[in-house]
């Protein structure tokens, strides 16, 4: 059911008030029961599955106020969240046609829940996006068939899989005998709650927080897929041959840009999440007061290192917040035209992506060192630090999306672009590293290269002028 809510604070109103309940469902309920109650919130119309084309703000919002509540929850339910919204819909919406898209609203009628078939038991977060899954066009039968011709073509740790309804499945497609590369396919995977015919999972197991969450593997055995299964917007096929709608923009380049707003939202998260326990940790620390010889003796916030964290952790907060800001303020005008982002703030966004959560991780654990067994007790929201280990993994590995930085911007060194004087001796010692052969100093070099592009892009999109 649609629901009309006229303003952007009028929706987080809503949004904030519809997810009140989430702390008292905690992070230990089955995933069958976070799932009821994800579909819920689904149903409710709060949040479209359209949103993320045409109210941007509301999208990337709700990824905000969801991670506000992840010390108490842990990660389980916000990746829940955007793998349906971000990369099962948001894939719909980028590479359907009107017709495809239109079906959004019977599935969130009718509280259909989606996942996302990419990543791959050989191809895992420090591989890129290498598919090995086949999907085969057959002029016989009009149809394709989706296989998974060995285990290390596999999806793997696809969550939600063990629940969903419908996944979209990136495979490699075949017409006439030649590969296309990856393409996106819309497919139910049960129906009326069983497995539909040649799809076979399996539960990833216990993982050390987010059990709320299922994450599964998931195999294709032969499964026949009818002709307007492919997310068609820009390849379909036509007498039996594979046509490219509009030329220079591939369907992987579209595929991406889900890795492009998931590295947004995650880049927020993370940062929320240090702001949450920071706070909740110094309401802690300021009520409790230590021993001292004369009186009642200071308050725990008031010991000097504590007083000092508290400070610094504010001071790049901040900074991270401005960047992250400046990033998700283009990244929505990007959304809202369906434009594929610049090369400027495609950057951007995998530096945003790693320095929140590097940033946040080093804040975090700093802040663990000084509190004691206060970090150890159950409810504080140190137990839940390894939110931030599935932020630094998920939609593209950190170390991955720093060493692409470093050879792009080899490459543009290479092709006569100096650019600031640090880079330009970076890509130099670099250079000569390699010649040499010394993999030890080429493996420093490679993130002391990356740093120096995202510092430098860090203070571009802080600037002033940038935001102007």
């Amino acid at each position: 059911m649609a629901v009309s809510i006229a303003s952007q604070e009028a929706f987080e109103a809503a949004f904030r008030d519809h997810i009140s309940d989430l702390k008292a469902l905690g992070a230990d309920v089955p995933y069958t029961q976070s799932v009821t109650r994800f579909r819920q919130l689904l149903q409710s119309g709060i949040l479209r599955h359209t949103d993320i084309r045409d109210n941007p703000e509301r999208f990337i919002a709700a990824h905000r106020l969801l991670a506000e509540l992840a010390t108490s929850l842990g990660p389980g339910f916000w990746i829940r969240f955007t793998v349906h919204f971000n990369l099962f819909a948001g894939s719909v919406v980028a590479l359907g046609t009107a017709e495809q898209v239109a079906l959004l609203d019977k599935f969130q009628a009718a509280g259909k829940v989606g996942c996302f078939g990419l990543t791959e038991v050989f191809a895992g977060v420090n591989s890129g996006l290498v598919v090995n899954t086949v999907c085969t066009w057959h002029p016989d039968k009009q149809q394709f068939l989706l296989h998974s011709p060995d285990k290390g073509a596999f999806k793997n740790w696809i969550s939600q899989g063990l629940v969903a309804d419908m996944c979209v499945a990136v495979a490699d497609l075949r017409v006439g005998g030649k590969s296309l590369g990856p393409h996106a396919f819309l497919m139910e995977i049960r129906r009326d709650g069983k497995l539909v015919e040649g799809v076979e999972m399996g539960d990833m197991g216990v993982k050390t927080i987010g059990n709320d969450l299922d994450n599964a593997w998931i195999s294709f055995q032969n499964v026949w897929l009818p002709k307007d299964s492919l997310l068609s917007r820009y390849g379909y096929i036509e007498n039996d041959q594979y046509v490219q709608r509009q030329k220079g923009i591939r369907t992987m380049d579209m595929i991406g840009q889900r890795l492009y707003t998931g590295r947004t939202v995650i880049a927020r998260s993370a940062l929320v999440f240090t702001r949450m326990l920071y706070a909740s940790t110094q309401q802690y620390s300021d009520n409790k007061h230590c021993w001292a010889p004369k009186g009642s003796g200071m308050r725990l916030s008031d010991i000097p290192q504590l007083r000092h964290l508290f400070a610094e952790a504010d001071g790049e907060l901040v900074k991270m917040e401005g960047f992250v800001g400046e990033v998700e303020r283009r990244l929505s005008d990007c959304l809202r035209s369906e434009k594929i982002p610049p090369g400027e703030l495609v950057e951007a966004i995998a530096a945003a992506k790693v320095k929140a959560v590097e940033t946040a991780i080093s804040l975090c654990w700093k802040l663990k060192q000084e509190v004691g067994s206060y970090a150890l007790m159950t409810g504080c929201g140190f137990e839940q630090l390894d939110y931030l280990q599935c932020c630094k993994f998920a939609e593209g590995d950190s170390r991955i999306l720093m060493q692409k930085m470093s050879r792009d911007r080899l490459k543009a060194f290479q092709k006569g672009f100096e650019g600031p004087t640090k880079e330009a001796q970076l890509c130099r010692d670099l250079l000569e590293s390699g010649k040499k052969g010394d993999v030890a100093a080429e493996h420093l070099q490679i993130y002391d290269l990356a740093e120096a592009v995202m510092q430098r892009t860090l203070e571009s999109f802080n600037s002033p002028a940038a935001k102007l």
